[in-house]
């Protein structure tokens, strides 16, 4: 299998949608003739013309209005926000109307659109334009909420998404766009709402989702020179949440770690946490462990960002307190 990059993953699956069904076009800030804010539609406003792919204005609200609308009609938008940052302007739209629709209309409406944002720290962009808010929006029944870890993931992934007839909120981590992976040739599609097992283990089950998983992946190696053994479940998808792999695995090795990049308050893994708990309880040999970022607005400064950030240092420490 060729080894391509998290951006050309995403571009090809964005691409061969756009082939295959004509309904689909994607509109945003700057995804036309400059390409894409992080060059994931380069080439595309010139082979697919301006009707499929939209420059608009920067108005997040006006976007994800018009994707919903479109939606509504029988069309399968793509809209691309800049930032997650940015989907708090168009909060209302999001978990009021493009989560809620189906279900106030009694399903006499479908809404087959994607919202795909650049989510995460690490890049110095600022407390405003750095944060990780997924559980949000994986709060609200009704939009299912997507962040891959790997390329293979996040073109299966987003190929699900644009033929889903629920809209998808897609995240993809700022500085991921570079990590490269094995990518199968051809179309394929993998099930929204499906964790997976990246790493086999015995001693420590580790839960992650998106940048947690590269991180998990590396303290993996290091506590493997350790003669520790993590096993790694990779979410994959935040709403639905599939807890089936996270539950064997924890039965198997009676400890847990949760990684994840956004605050530990009211957070993914405090969900996790919880579900461990009720479905597992006379499993737990020792209580879970949750890492994640520093509770302070992210700082622009380069060292004081890492120091926020979830390192692997911190997940190394995690897994051998629980051991």
């Amino acid at each position: 299998m060729p080894r391509i990059t998290m951006r050309e993953a995403i571009s090809q699956a964005l691409w061969e949608e756009m082939e295959r069904d004509p309904k689909v076009f994607i509109l945003g800030e700057e995804v036309g003739v400059w390409g894409g804010t992080y060059a994931v539609t380069k080439g595309f406003y010139d082979h697919f013309g301006e009707k499929r792919v939209k420059d608009t204005p920067i108005a997040e609200a006006a976007i994800i209005g018009a994707a919903i609308g479109a939606a509504m009609t029988g069309q399968r938008p793509v809209a691309e926000l800049m930032t997650i940052n940015f989907a708090f302007s168009a909060m209302d739209h999001i978990v009021n109307e493009a989560a809620k629709l189906h279900y106030m209309f009694a399903g006499q409406f479908v809404l087959p659109m994607v919202i795909r944002a650049v989510g995460g720290g690490g890049r110095q962009l600022g407390a405003t334009h750095s944060q990780t808010p997924d559980a949000v929006f994986a709060h609200f029944p009704g939009l299912k909420v997507v962040s891959p870890g790997t390329p293979e993931d996040a073109k299966g992934l987003l190929k699900a998404a644009i033929r889903s007839d629920d809209p998808v909120l897609f995240i993809e981590h700022a500085t991921m766009y570079q990590v490269r992976g094995e990518v199968p040739d051809g179309d394929f599609v993998i099930p929204i709402g499906k964790s997976k097992v990246q790493r086999p283990g015995k001693d420590v089950t580790i839960v992650t989702y998106s940048k947690g998983l590269e991180i998990s992946l590396k303290a993996a190696e290091v506590l493997a020179k350790e003669g520790i053994e993590v096993e790694i479940v990779d979410l994959r998808s935040l709403r639905p949440l599939d807890m089936e792999p996270v539950i064997e695995s924890f039965k198997k090795t009676n400890r847990a770690v949760i990684v994840e990049e956004g605050w530990k308050s009211y957070g993914v893994g405090s969900e996790v946490a919880a579900r461990i708990y009720e479905q597992a309880f006379d499993y737990v040999d020792a209580p879970v462990k949750r890492v994640a970022q520093k509770e302070v607005p992210l700082p622009y400064n380069r060292t004081l960002e890492q120091l926020a950030l979830p390192q692997i240092a911190d997940v190394i420490q995690a897994v051998k307190e629980v051991l």
